[in-house]
């Protein structure tokens, strides 16, 4: 059950997806398009999966030297924007177990904010039916939500992130009932 698609008709923007499992990176790419994923680098070095992720033309980054990572993803996520294509991002930084959070990492925000474009935050449940770190999957309904464009204009990354992590926080609690 998809809630909030209607906002995704703003785009192209940043879009921060929560991060809670496999799931939602395979169901992330069906939602909008074109997009383009900031990813680690490493991503890239697993055979097949890694060279076919290269095709999708990712962000991709070195985490171990987090300024120049945040340089490369203005500057090409700003491209990427320029270009009609959207920019995906998981901005806990890694998969979280279903219940826990992490507070946003400042690249998406940062990026919106450079760009001028907005954000769009993506919540779900799928961390119930598809464990972090896990092959075992549950049955269930994964349910996700889509939040209003949250607009970059005038605001300071930590103030964009803010309202991302509010929504963000509320709608979970909404979720992981």
């Amino acid at each position: 059950m998809i809630i909030g698609k209607e906002h995704l008709r703003h785009g192209p923007c940043v879009l921060l997806v929560k991060h809670q499992s496999t799931w939602e990176a395979l169901f992330i790419q069906t939602l909008v398009r074109p997009q383009t994923t900031l990813i680690k680098k490493e991503l890239l070095w697993i055979p097949f999966f890694g060279w076919a992720f290269a095709l999708l033309r990712p962000i991709a980054i070195d985490r171990k030297r987090p300024l120049d990572a945040l340089r490369q993803l203005i500057e090409r996520g700003s491209a990427r924007l320029d270009e009609g294509v959207w920019v995906t991002l998981f901005p806990e930084g890694t998969r979280l177990a279903a219940g826990k959070r992490a507070p946003l990492q400042r690249g998406g925000a940062a990026l919106a904010s450079a760009s001028g474009k907005p954000v769009i935050v993506v919540a779900h449940n799928a961390g119930h039916c598809w464990p972090a770190h896990s092959f075992k999957k549950h049955a269930g309904t994964i349910q996700v939500r889509i939040s209003h464009p949250i607009a970059s204009d005038d605001k300071k990354p930590r103030e964009i992130n803010k309202l991302a992590e509010e929504w963000l926080d509320l709608t979970m609690r909404e979720l992981d009932v």
